[in-house]
């Protein structure tokens, strides 16, 4: 049976290479790109994509009056963060001093001097290493160590260690997935992550936490 896939339009996500991964990997489905709360609240899954900076994905989901319906979501079906979206489901990031949707409890934080000691640049862009924290249904098919696609400057620390799904080194460990009930999200970018991001898109799209 045909599911309903929205993928949330607030101004500021890698959209459209979101949409054609999953059209490539739930073609019977219908993935749509949305900008109206209403088509969020009928979707049977959502993704919350989001790249720039934290202040403006903040102030752009609370300008397009969205938050509410993404708040909904991230509470009640299959939901999918993806890189800012991410980092938005905390209470608050350092960049710009800003407050998150508060729906995970921990903060966000840049990479500093320990990354630049390490001689590794800032923002933490290319491929790297995802280690798994443990059995997920999303990780279905996907190597431990397998490697995905970043561009970030900054990263979640749960204030709970049991919402971490995977961890990656720059050059310490942080976490770059977090898995809680029917919310599952990733730093990295799967829609740009080749065969194996593909795969966790799929796994998604079939997840019934």
């Amino acid at each position: 049976m045909s599911q309903r896939i929205a993928i949330v339009d607030y101004g500021m996500g890698n959209l459209r290479s979101v949409q054609k991964a999953f059209a490539r990997v739930a073609p019977g489905d219908e993935v749509e790109i949305t900008a109206e709360a209403e088509v969020v609240r009928r979707a049977d899954r959502v993704v919350f994509p989001g790249q720039g900076a934290m202040p403006d994905c903040m102030r752009a989901l609370r300008d397009s009056g969205l938050g509410e319906a993404v708040t909904e979501a991230a509470r009640s079906r299959p939901f999918l963060g993806l890189c800012i979206g991410l980092q938005m489901l905390f209470d608050h990031s350092d960049e710009g001093d800003t407050p998150g949707l508060g729906l995970l409890r921990g903060e966000v934080h840049g990479f500093g001097a320990p990354v630049r000691a390490a001689g590794l640049k800032v923002p933490h862009m290319g491929w790297n290493e995802v280690y798994q924290a443990g059995p997920h249904a999303l990780w279905r098919g996907i190597a431990d160590g397998s490697r995905f696609y970043f561009v970030h400057s900054y990263y979640c620390a749960p204030a709970e260690p049991s919402l971490a799904a995977a961890a990656t080194r720059y050059p310490d460990g942080f976490t770059s997935a977090i898995a809680r009930d029917n919310i599952f999200a990733t730093q990295f970018h799967p829609e740009k992550s080749s065969v194996t991001g593909l795969t966790l898109l799929s796994n998604f799209a079939s997840w019934n936490p």
